[in-house]
């Protein structure tokens, strides 16, 4: 008898695909600070938080900001993200992505979202996915940044099931790491050789099968 009952899926990477408008948002601020930020350095961010990357984003420039001057720095970043996030349609949700969702549904797997980022709600809302998610677990209700499993444990319990009933999703490192950490199995999404420890790597959701998932 299969085990899995719920989903569990990270947003950034896995459905869609948000990175490109922090990187023209973080670029849009080094450049009105006087220097440029590079894609190359938007990959270091990966994973970070938002007050961490203005702090790498400073040193790089070598520009020095009090505390209240880094914060306003940061709402103003998240200001020009938000602008940008506003305007996206169901068009850049990732291939597979919805299919897959309503597979999943369509068998009665319980759905929820483990997402660091804040704007979780407002990303679903534009892409016309709230409804397929039983649950969603944010920024905005957990506190433990991943590698920390706070975020999916807190999503199998408010989807009732145990951590051991549930499969992540993950494009980073850090999280498959959160998902093993939680006892709960992991697909991730991306690179074999960057994500080790995953039960099965695929390059994105349009790979992904039920007959794959009831064979973790």
């Amino acid at each position: 008898m299969n085990t899995i009952k719920a989903c569990i899926f990270d947003l950034d990477g896995v459905i869609v695909d948000t990175a490109i408008y922090h990187y023209k948002a973080w670029k849009r601020l080094a450049n009105s600070l006087g220097f440029d930020f590079t894609e190359h350095q938007n990959e270091q961010l990966k994973g970070v938080s938002r007050v961490r990357s203005l702090q790498l984003i400073l040193g790089w420039g070598n520009v020095t900001k009090t505390e209240a001057e880094q914060e306003e720095l940061a709402t103003q970043k998240n200001t020009w993200y938000m602008e940008m996030v506003n305007q996206m349609t169901p068009a850049e949700i990732l291939p597979g992505a919805k299919e897959f969702l309503q597979a999943c549904r369509a068998v009665g797997l319980k759905i929820a979202l483990g997402s660091a980022s804040k704007n979780s709600m407002t990303i679903l809302d534009k892409l016309n996915l709230t409804d397929m998610f039983d649950a969603v677990i944010d920024g905005n209700k957990v506190s433990k940044a991943k590698p920390d499993p706070e975020v999916f444990l807190a999503g199998a319990q408010a989807l009732g099931m145990q951590p051991e009933e549930c499969v992540v999703f993950e494009d980073a490192i850090a999280g498959v790491e959160a998902a093993l950490a939680g006892d709960m199995k992991v697909v991730g999404i991306g690179s074999p050789d960057v994500l080790v420890g995953a039960n099965l790597v695929i390059k994105g959701l349009d790979e992904m099968t039920l007959n794959k998932l009831y064979k973790l």
